[in-house]
């Protein structure tokens, strides 16, 4: 899936080549075509690069074991992690081909959760740009900047404001951190060109002190742009994507949750768009759901669902549940009656002064707390509505670290042999508790599932394997096949299909290690099997689309690039 000079050509024998126009440095200096030391003789002479080469020509393997070496010799976590990134910067075929051989290694470095530290430290630690920043200054000229990529080739965007980026909230221009890594993810898991992607930070300002008192931060040193000053503003954004990257599927990702829930209802229609935060959570989160009761030997109506932490992420795994609810059958408003969602102020009710309107459509009756007792007049915590409501699935969105306690087990076990417990919070300092805790306290009899990577957990002799509720499950096969399909709105019935998919990608030997994720390492044909099933999704629905009849998961398959070297011919 490229243009241009990244094109794939045959010969008149059937050969592969690419086709290349540059030489010399500037050639060593393209990340998308720059072989480094396995340029062959034959196109060192023919690209004018004797002499700014060493002499030994290197074959793939040895460049491999060279760069995973100095990946190994990294001491710190934010050490790995620019140790990858200058890779990316010089060599972007070998370094996802070193990604796609140590999958279950590196994707931790990535992105989360070493990802959340790079963004903290991103304007001591910068390197090289990459992408766009755009600011209330510059977003009337998107049309000069669209000049510097082949713009018609760009297939994928990836935008935050940086406002709530992963549990640490404000980074502000720190926080490209994220698009860069969350398009090296849809690369590695869904084989999008890297040349088709574009990773955006908009710049408004930030309400970090600490990074307004910072002399070295990069990024605009005032506060945050609100109000309809900021609407004027994405709306412009907006309205430059669509014409200067017309071919381009949009995410929207790590805004503050009333911002990410406005910008989607707004411009979901408007261009093929999405918010992995709000509808990727929520699709992965489902899909362990539906994993786990498979292991119970239950359905998803026979659960009652807790939700604490309501921000977008929160309500967007309370929105995909329902979808899961309505697929199995139930109507809207019972679907919903099985939801129940807490944040900070205890849980949601709908006579609460100020209520978030996203918020809304899960909040329950006033009238319910009246015949609680509850730990404060008014307000039930979240042992309060475990005492009183048989909740079977606790699902940990806060942000808060160590939020759920034993109590809290102990009485989920009171209504369920095997309730379920996912402290999905990121970084793995903001887990709202530990496997190895939550095993400890349900006697090895709650399924467990995280948004981190954890190591194994030993319990009365038996190694239970962790699964991760990691997007990169779902949001690569989507934006895929959003793509492929060419749509022109991105559906919520497209998350919810991904869900069903990546549940079907979870085999007997998962369950009986105790996960209800597959292993990442397996994440480029879980993507194909994502993409595959939305497709089919897309095409169902389009009585007139032109890929009816056709084999989808081969048509996937073709736009999916190798990080292979092919030979280059000079034109």
């Amino acid at each position: 899936m490229a243009t241009g000079q990244y094109l794939l050509w045959k010969d008149a024998e059937g050969n592969a080549f690419r086709p290349v126009s540059l030489t010399g440095t500037d050639l060593l200096n393209n990340r998308y075509l720059n072989k480094g030391t396995a340029f062959t003789e034959q196109e060192r002479a023919d690209f004018d690069l004797d002499g700014l080469l060493p002499p030994q020509v290197q074959t793939f393997e040895a460049q491999l074991e060279r760069v995973y070496e100095g990946f190994k010799s990294a001491c710190s976590d934010i050490e790995k992690y620019q140790n990858l990134r200058a890779l990316q910067d010089r060599n972007e075929t070998l370094f996802y081909a070193l990604l796609s051989r140590h999958v279950e290694e590196m994707t931790p470095y990535i992105y989360t959760p070493t990802v959340g530290k790079a963004c903290q430290e991103f304007s001591h630690r910068f390197q090289k740009p990459r992408g766009l920043y755009i600011t209330p200054a510059n977003v009337d000229d998107m049309g000069s900047q669209a000049r510097h990529f082949d713009a018609k080739s760009i297939r994928i965007i990836v935008v935050t404001d940086s406002q709530g980026i992963l549990g640490i909230g404000d980074q502000g221009v720190g926080g490209m951190g994220i698009p860069i890594g969350k398009l090296s993810l849809y690369t590695l898991a869904a084989g999008i060109h890297p040349a088709c992607c574009l990773p955006i930070a908009l710049d408004v300002g930030t309400d970090n002190q600490k990074l307004l008192d910072d002399p070295m931060y990069l990024g605009q040193p005032h506060k945050r742009i609100r109000g309809k000053e900021y609407e004027a503003f994405i709306d412009k954004f907006v309205q430059g994507v669509r014409r200067h990257f017309p071919n381009a599927v949009l995410q929207w990702e790590d805004f503050s949750k009333s911002n990410a829930f406005d910008n989607l209802a707004r411009y979901q229609q408007v261009l093929p768009s999405f918010n992995d935060d709000i509808q990727g959570t929520g699709a992965v989160v489902l899909a362990g759901i539906i994993g786990a009761v498979k292991v119970k030997g239950e359905t998803l109506g026979q659960q009652n669902y807790l939700v604490y932490g309501a921000g977008a992420g929160g309500v967007g795994v309370a929105d995909q549940i329902c979808a899961g609810l309505m697929r199995e059958g139930l109507d809207p408003q019972a679907a919903r009656d099985r939801i129940y969602i807490l944040d900070t102020q205890g849980l949601v009710c709908d006579n609460r002064e100020g209520l978030d309107e996203y918020k809304r459509r899960y909040a329950k009756s006033g009238t319910l707390l009246a015949k609680w007792q509850t730990e404060q007049p008014g307000r039930a915590s979240l042992a309060d509505v475990l005492r009183h409501v048989p909740i079977t699935v606790l699902l940990g969105t806060s942000g808060s670290g160590g939020a759920f306690e034993e109590r809290h087990i102990q009485l989920l076990l009171e209504h369920s042999e095997h309730p379920m417990v996912f402290p999905l919070s990121n970084p793995t300092a903001n887990c709202e508790a530990l496997p190895e805790d939550i095993y400890r306290w349900s006697q090895g009899r709650a399924i467990v599932a995280t948004g981190s990577p954890f190591a194994p957990v030993e319990y009365e002799g038996k190694q239970v394997r962790i699964g991760q509720g990691n997007n990169v499950f779902i949001f690569p096969g989507v934006g895929l096949a959003a793509i492929v399909g060419q749509v022109r709105e991105i559906t919520p019935d497209m998350f919810t299909t991904a869900s069903f998919a990546l549940a079907e990608c979870v085999d007997s030997q998962d369950l009986e290690q105790g996960s209800v994720y597959p292993p990442i390492r397996a994440l480029r044909a879980i993507s194909v099997h994502v993409a595959t099933a939305v497709l089919k999704e897309i095409v169902r629905r389009d009585p007139g689309h032109p890929l009816i009849g056709q084999d989808l998961e081969q048509h996937i398959l073709t736009h999916m690039w190798e990080p292979v070297y092919l030979p280059y011919r000079k034109v």
